[in-house]
């Protein structure tokens, strides 16, 4: 696989039209029917193995399924990411702001390995620490607009909180995400015994590399996510290891075993270097003593 030959968005449409078709109750049999098609091109969409799907095409499941306008517009988009085949995805202009190409792949990955050097992980966040993060992103829009930003990222974590088959998570935290302010010392106080009570969780680790550990890997690393999936009944995963890193223009999302690999081993790097769990637990309740008082 080249670097321009990654099908990350071609499986993520599939799924995407899959969950909308399986919402309507449809049978994949009866909807290929509906577009005059035999199971088996149906079948290649939803499973991304089509080099490209038409955007009539695309339109024609889109009115089947009775898809909104909104996630529908980031359909289009995912398809024509796909046609271009890149496995850099500058997603500005041409997804919605409102369509989330991760949290889709988030929501079928089983672990999800994450390094955090600045901010509090997504999942990991309380509304009030959310709250003022994304008011400062978008300071001109409504209180009403805020909490609704909100309320997907609080969702999300249903992920590691479910009763059923929750997601295994781990986390580098470095000390840094412990020290900037986000809001006041109210706000963080909560926040880190919020991360202290979430790290008893069987299925979450979290585990904090402090100032003295320095720079472990000998280069800046940016925050990524390492998605892993489930395994077949062969024990071969159903979808390919992801890394995803988040940027301030632009996504990167890739497959490509060399930067997998390399992504793992700069965890495994910083994760030797980190304080091990119950001592992370420690300060963090520590810390979060300092900022009540």
């Amino acid at each position: 696989m080249t670097e321009r030959d990654s099908s990350i968005t071609r499986r993520q449409l599939g799924r995407y039209l899959r969950e909308a078709r399986e919402a309507i109750g449809l049978t994949m049999a009866e909807a290929a029917a509906l577009m005059e098609w035999g199971k088996s091109s149906l079948q290649r969409i939803e499973t991304g193995q089509n080099q490209r799907i038409r955007i009539r095409d695309l339109d024609g499941l889109i009115e089947i399924y009775e898809i909104d306008e909104d996630k529908a517009a980031g359909l289009r988009g995912l398809a024509q990411q796909a046609a271009e085949k890149s496995w850099w995805h500058e997603y500005g202009g041409v997804i919605p702001d409102n369509f989330s190409v991760y949290m889709g792949m988030e929501s079928g990955a089983r672990r999800l390995v994450s390094y955090q050097p600045d901010l509090v992980p997504g999942l990991l966040q309380t509304s009030d620490y959310a709250r003022v993060l994304i008011r400062n992103a978008f300071p001109h829009e409504t209180e009403e607009e805020i909490t609704d930003r909100i309320e997907p990222r609080m969702l999300r974590q249903r992920l590691i909180t479910r009763k059923a088959r929750p997601v295994r998570l781990d986390v580098i935290l470095c000390e840094t995400a412990l020290c900037r302010m986000v809001g006041g010392p109210k706000t963080m106080a909560a926040q880190l015994m919020h991360l202290a009570d979430a790290s008893t969780r069987p299925n979450v680790t979290i585990r904090l590399l402090p100032f003295t550990a320095g720079m472990p890997t000998g280069d800046q690393v940016g925050p990524f996510v390492v998605l892993e999936f489930d395994v077949d009944g062969q024990g071969r995963p159903v979808e390919p290891t992801i890394v995803y890193a988040e940027n301030y223009t632009s996504d990167m999302y890739s497959e490509k075993l060399g930067i997998v690999e390399r992504y793992k081993r700069a965890f495994v790097t910083l994760n030797k270097a980190t304080l091990d769990e119950t001592a992370t637990r420690m300060v963090l309740r520590n810390k979060a003593r300092e900022y009540r008082a």
